[in-house]
């Protein structure tokens, strides 16, 4: 199967989640995650419509966008962050999607002031308690919007979340709605938080049904990775 037909079902799929819990697709940002695909890739993707990309290394974001940058991408960070690596990703990227570490709003912080740039970012959450995932915990995350906003280059418009691999996404139903009421409760105090990065493709469609804003779609659209 091409990227095409790939990318049509995907759509699709999207468009049935959103209007089964009566919400309007256009709300719902896919983000194509290209990483281990070659830029012909991306283009391909590109004249099919998509826009926005996700790449978790921030080396290979560097080289893409390098390759790519005659086309108006809106570039996406959704990797595990390395402090030593940001320099890479926040002239190019317009949201980072796993921030979870003071030492990361540091240094994002420290690279955008010098190009006096916003960084959108997501907090990322460990919902499911696995200890291979990073993420905060919800007794944190009250303390942690409070330190994000002391940043000025700095906007949290979100949290994220991965969800455990699971055959059956029903199983892991109850992270994406852990997130949606955090955010819920969080946002009276800090507005701005209205986003919800969470569902990929095994599970984006439970994702949706529970109020995921950016789904983060690599497999369902390019096929399995070499």
């Amino acid at each position: 199967m091409r990227v095409r037909e790939r990318l049509e079902r995907v759509l699709r799929r999207i468009e049935d989640a959103a209007k089964r819990s009566g919400r309007d697709p256009k709300d719902i940002t896919l983000v194509a995650v290209s990483k281990n695909f070659p830029a012909e890739v991306v283009k391909e993707a590109y004249s099919l419509g998509l826009r926005n990309f996700g790449e978790n290394r921030a080396q290979e974001l560097k080289e893409k966008f390098e390759e790519l940058k005659d086309l108006s991408i809106t570039w996406h960070f959704i990797g595990r962050i390395q402090t030593n690596k940001v320099k890479y990703f926040v002239p190019i990227a317009e949201y980072v999607h796993s921030v979870w570490r003071k030492e990361e709003l540091d240094e994002i912080e420290k690279r955008a002031s010098k190009i006096d740039k916003i960084m959108k970012i997501f907090i990322e959450m460990n919902i499911s308690g696995e200890e291979s995932k990073a993420g905060i915990r919800e007794d944190e995350i009250s303390s942690f919007l409070k330190l994000a906003k002391g940043y000025k280059h700095i906007e949290v418009i979100g949290l994220m979340t991965m969800a455990p691999f699971v055959k059956d996404p029903e199983e892991v139903r109850w992270v994406f709605k852990k997130l949606r009421e955090i955010r819920d409760e969080m946002s009276k105090d800090f507005p701005s938080l209205k986003e919800l990065s969470m569902g990929m493709s095994n599970d984006f469609e439970v994702a949706i049904e529970e109020g995921a804003t950016f789904v983060r779609i690599g497999t369902a659209i390019f096929g399995p990775r070499t």
